[in-house]
């Protein structure tokens, strides 16, 4: 898989690194099939959007776009950022919760909706998916990433960490007792089964980070050129099973359908 969009030169360096190239790659195929040669720009809700490191790239290529999230300081952040990239006329930050978004977000406006390294860290991920599908135009598109169980599993094992590992497999949620910051993990078949219960239809799903996180930068960049062909073969292997399914992270492209 490769980008169908260019990303501008300026924010080449984040957009094509390793870790995110992948949801890039989904998100740009999204867009064009969104204008399909028109040119037409898209209404954008990123939750849980942080400093905008997806946000204001989109802006970047004339999108409208929201940011819903709870830290003050990352929208400082986040609005400072806009303001060196001058889109700030593009993008509007609002401090809210996930579970808050219909009160900030007109329901059926988004033509795409974020929601990234969230739903593992909040009490409800249910009900933050129905706000989601909610806030969704009907034929739009929600992208969802997450932390993925069998990536934690296989990478504490491969430390020789054991019994942490089995913890982790045991345990109904991916979370170890006491000592996670995350409230839980996922595998693809329970994110695909929580998409379909918010009225959702999944597209795609691909993983994200099926060895990066698992070499040291040294060896991603042994030699010149490397980072690069790390990137191509996180795009080439992440949407192959068993591939896939053991990366760091799962990226879900779902699609809210016309009624």
């Amino acid at each position: 898989m490769r980008a169908m969009v260019d990303i501008p030169k300026e924010i080449t360096e984040t957009t094509h690194h390793h870790r995110v190239a992948v949801v890039w790659s989904v998100l740009s195929a999204e867009i064009e099939r969104f204008a399909c040669g028109t040119g037409a720009r898209m209404r954008i809700v990123d939750v849980g959007g942080g400093s905008g490191g997806f946000a204001v790239p989109l802006a970047e290529l004339g999108h409208e776009v929201t940011v819903v999230e709870p830290s003050a300081n990352a929208l400082a952040s986040l609005r400072q950022r806009a303001a060196d990239a001058g889109v700030t006329d593009r993008l509007t930050a609002v401090q809210a919760d996930a579970d808050e978004l219909p009160d900030v977000v007109e329901p059926g406006t988004a033509d795409l909706v974020l929601c990234h390294s969230v739903l593992e860290m909040i009490d409800e991920p249910e009900a933050a998916l129905d706000a989601l599908a909610d806030a969704c135009a009907q034929g739009g598109a929600v992208s969802v990433l997450v932390a993925n169980r069998i990536a934690a599993v296989f990478g504490k094992a491969l430390t020789g960490n054991f019994s942490t590992a089995l913890d982790l497999l045991v345990d109904v949620d991916g979370i170890l007792d006491g000592k996670d910051t995350m409230k839980r993990r996922f595998e693809t078949a329970t994110l695909t089964a929580l998409i379909g219960a918010s009225g959702l239809v999944t597209e795609q799903v691909h993983g994200v980070g099926v060895v990066g996180d698992l070499i040291s930068a040294s060896i991603a960049g042994a030699e010149a050129g490397s980072g690069e062909e790390l990137r191509e073969f996180e795009l080439a292997t992440a949407s192959r099973i068993p591939f896939r399914d053991m990366a760091a992270q799962i990226h879900l492209l779902a699609r809210k359908p016309i009624r």
